[in-house]
């Protein structure tokens, strides 16, 4: 069992004194054994007893805030909200805290999966006995979707790539997705630094950010590179 985080410990306690609140699942790189605290965000999926209605979503509005204030301060810990009768709707939208709001979303494939293959309960049942079974097959049908989904998007838009936060998550998106195209299976962050279609001098940026290192790279160069790899990825997607 991979030790939790001390704030996702908490955060489950909180959760738990709800009442309502049945599982508490961890995804993401706590998961996957690929966590840098401060650098990572937590990913969590929460399962409710039924809807989450506008009374429950203040209550987790309250709570998140309370937990970002205090123990959760600068973490990024964010989770969605499924009600447990319609986890196997795909395409649902779900109450999602994120970036100090909550919002409606999916409970994406690659979320799915990352649960299945190497999530855990910090409460409740464990990923497996929530979410079907994942195979090679599945996971690549979960990678074309979010190239030609949101990167697609994405893609059409350079100036969006501006952002140094848009182009380095592009940049280990693509690689994961290429990754998980040609073997049905998941990539962590961290590898998929070493992957990404970067030269060598950015790719060694972004692994001395991955280490907490204070290290910028070229706003405009990156943009570009980040965007070019963008373009070229979605449509071999497609293909």
């Amino acid at each position: 069992m991979i030790d939790s985080p001390p704030v996702v410990t908490e955060f489950g306690r909180r959760l738990e004194r709800l009442g309502w609140v049945t599982d508490l699942l961890v995804a993401g790189s706590v998961a996957t054994g690929d966590y840098r605290p401060g650098i990572s965000d937590l990913d969590l999926v929460a399962l409710a007893d039924g809807p989450v209605s506008a009374a429950r979503r203040d209550q987790l509005a309250a709570l998140h805030r309370e937990l970002d204030a205090g123990a959760g301060a600068g973490l990024d810990l964010g989770c969605v909200y499924v009600d447990a009768g319609a986890a196997g709707e795909v395409d649902r939208r779900h109450p999602t805290w994120t970036h100090g709001a909550l919002v409606d979303r999916i409970l994406s494939l690659i979320t799915r999966a990352e649960l299945v293959l190497h999530g855990y309960a910090a409460f409740g049942r464990p990923p497996a006995a929530v979410f079907p079974a994942m195979t090679g097959d599945d996971i690549r049908a979960a990678a074309r979707a979010e190239l030609t989904g949101y990167w697609a998007w994405a893609a059409r838009r350079p100036l969006l790539w501006l952002d140094p936060v848009i182009a380095e998550l592009g940049l280990t998106s693509m690689a994961r997705g290429r990754f998980a195209l040609r073997h049905g299976a998941l990539l962590t962050k961290s590898d998929a630094i070493e992957q990404a279609a970067a030269p060598e001098w950015l790719r060694d940026q972004l692994r001395a950010r991955r280490r907490g290192d204070q290290v910028a790279s070229p706003r405009l160069r990156t943009a570009v590179i980040a965007w070019r790899d963008c373009r070229r990825t979605v449509a071999g997607a497609r293909d």
